[in-house]
């Protein structure tokens, strides 16, 4: 365990801030606090295009849009809102079935947004995924659906494959054999970091964060659209 700890030390030195954005995730208080943007964040990123360069920048145009024109107040209007119109900023159409049926469930657990997200977040099971009204809407993968529980204040991870590919190489340097299922993933690497003194969100953020991106590491490349998001 002291040389798992000292590689993943390492890897977490590349990256400041980390806790900053973590906690702001788990509070629920990215993009502004707007669960709307939360889950149209999710959509989007659901279909694996860059995040920063596709994603971010559509989520803004979405908001600049919609949510700060108050065309869409609340995940109620989101489910409701017009397809056409929406994909007038994206054109995916199964990013909207996904963000419209997400909103129209999270609508009926409470009039409040913020409290419908972290309610379903603490109540979701990870391995029962599959039958949870948001992990059965179809589009919803298990990293979609773990996405959205860190948002809504569950201290996790996304069995992606950058984060998959990351771990299972700490896991072999280290001696430990490889884990390749998706729900055993997320158990081990949770146990990993909080082995090593981290928090899971952590581990995860970290990896995405220190993917390289042309010459620069994400974190240097993005460091000015990080505090927004």
């Amino acid at each position: 365990m002291p040389r798992l700890k000292k590689i993943v030390d390492s890897y977490m030195q590349k990256v400041s801030g980390l806790k900053e954005h973590c906690d702001r995730c788990l509070r629920t208080e990215r993009w502004g606090g707007s669960v709307v943007l939360m889950v149209v964040d999710a959509a989007f990123t659901s279909i694996g295009l860059n995040y920063f360069t596709a994603v971010v920048p559509k989520v803004e145009e979405f908001s600049r849009k919609f949510v700060e024109t108050e065309r869409i107040r609340s995940l109620k209007d989101l489910a409701k809102a017009d397809m056409d119109e929406l994909r007038k900023v994206w054109r995916n159409r199964r990013s909207w079935k996904i963000a419209k049926e997400i909103a129209s469930y999270l609508s009926t657990v409470s009039e409040d947004d913020k409290t419908a997200l972290r309610t379903w977040a603490k109540s979701a099971k990870l391995e029962d995924w599959r039958d949870d009204p948001i992990g059965r809407i179809k589009g919803v993968g298990l990293v979609t659906f773990q996405y959205l529980r860190m948002m809504g204040g569950v201290d996790t991870v996304m069995p992606d494959k950058i984060v998959k590919r990351v771990i299972n190489e700490i896991l072999k340097k280290t001696g430990y054999k490889p884990v390749n299922d998706d729900i055993e993933f997320i158990k081990r690497t949770e146990e990993l970091a909080l082995a090593c003194g981290y928090r899971p969100i952590e581990l995860c953020w970290m990896i995405w964060l220190i993917q390289p991106e042309g010459k620069l590491m994400r974190i240097e490349k993005y460091s000015k659209i990080l505090s927004k998001i």
